[in-house]
């Protein structure tokens, strides 16, 4: 269990003596963003919102077997030797026409496709034989009665949504969103227009309603990061060791510093806190670095705040380096890279800044702090921007 130090000092001018692990900030971070109470929405709203319980199949579905396609519902014992050169006359109530989806008349248990029957003087012919149970949907077939159909935490896709309304399942009940203040720290000439929209996408991506605040001075931000309204806050910027670098003093004048410095590049000047029982994150104003300890840090946050899986929304690709990773031991290095058929290309290291560099990445590979790096040809795992993890 991490716990935090009584006193942080003011690095300003000095540099960190220490910087804690990633894995530490995660578990301090972790109890502090639980998923937020449930709301009921209509169904036409529900679509990229997290549930917030288990759905559960309220009867058997189908409730009764059913055709599975158009056809004439028979007994299937009636088609017995029937083809295309001995047609068999249905007699009556032993073909029935049905639609997909229809349940079956009583005395059936088969539907013959159309292109199985011809019609003569007499009624319907079958021209094929049919053995019990094809072309039907069996009762419980898509799931008994009380089985879990969708799980809570569930990002619901269209056809979830779907599956709810034919199951008459309106409102549903999904996690609420959670309200993500985005607070700039600094001068209005320090130009944060890219930060602020960089992280207001990312927390519109993870499911939170995005409010962008300043840019701020000390006592300005303190009184900011004071203001209710927020279920985490997130300020960007001025948290090095310049001095007017006075993020994390507003954020210890106004509520708690945790934790600041991390064994992590881009990112080493992030921090932690709390206001209340609001936790706050403190983003590098440098846009790679702001986006990295995002991605790594605050973003769980946000998600798990909304009921959602916490874990990187990447899908995960293993491919080769294609050249050599260089990381510092102690250190957890986040290296963007472009896939290409020689493997994972980096375009720039841990240690560039560059929106530029960013958006001409496929995806990061993340090197743990225990790593030396990855020599050329070793496979490594880059997790893909364009690429979104599927939801569970």
């Amino acid at each position: 269990m991490f716990h935090p130090p009584p006193h942080l000092p003011d690095v300003r001018g000095r540099g960190f003596a220490a910087r804690s692990a990633l894995s530490d900030a995660v578990r301090w971070l972790e109890p502090r963003a639980v998923p937020l109470p449930a709301e009921a929405v209509p169904l036409a709203e529900a679509a990229g919102r997290a549930l917030a319980a288990d759905v559960a199949a309220p009867a058997d579905l189908p409730p009764a077997d059913r055709a599975a396609r158009d056809g004439m519902a028979v007994a299937a014992e009636a088609t017995l030797g029937a083809g295309g050169y001995n047609p068999i006359l249905l007699m009556g109530a032993q073909a029935v026409p049905v639609s997909s989806g229809q349940p079956l008349p009583p005395g059936t248990d088969a539907v013959l496709p159309v292109e199985a029957t011809q019609a003569s003087p007499l009624g319907v012919e079958a021209l094929d034989a049919l053995p019990a149970g094809s072309g039907v949907e069996r009762r419980g077939e898509q799931a008994r009665a009380g089985a879990v159909l969708l799980p809570a935490g569930r990002v619901l896709r269209p056809q979830d949504v779907g599956l709810l309304a034919g199951l008459g399942m309106e409102p549903v009940a999904v996690v609420r969103r959670p309200r993500v203040r985005i607070l700039l720290a600094g001068g209005p000439r320090d130009g944060r227009e890219a930060d602020a929209a960089l992280l207001s996408a990312l927390v519109r991506r993870d499911g939170g309603v995005a409010e962008v605040r300043g840019p701020f001075g000390r006592a300005e931000l303190a009184d900011a990061l004071r203001a209710p309204g927020a279920d985490i806050l997130l300020v960007c910027g001025r948290t090095g060791l310049g001095a007017d670098d006075e993020a994390p003093l507003a954020l210890a004048d106004a509520g708690t510093l945790a934790l600041h410095g991390l064994a992590l590049r881009p990112g080493d000047s992030a921090g932690l806190g709390q206001v209340g029982d609001v936790p706050v994150v403190l983003l590098p104003g440098e846009p790679v670095a702001c986006a990295a300890v995002y991605d790594l840090l605050a973003g769980a946050a946000v998600r798990r705040l909304g009921g959602r899986p916490a874990g990187l929304p990447y899908a995960v690709r293993r491919v080769p380096a294609a050249r050599k990773l260089v990381s510092e031991i102690g250190f957890a290095e986040v290296y963007r890279v472009r896939v290409t058929d020689a493997g994972a290309e980096p375009v720039a290291s841990a240690a560039v800044p560059g929106l530029a560099a960013l958006a001409r990445a496929d995806g990061f590979v993340l090197i743990p702090a225990e790593s030396e790096g990855m020599p050329e040809g070793a496979e490594v795992a880059v997790w893909m921007y364009d690429a979104p993890a599927e939801a569970l």
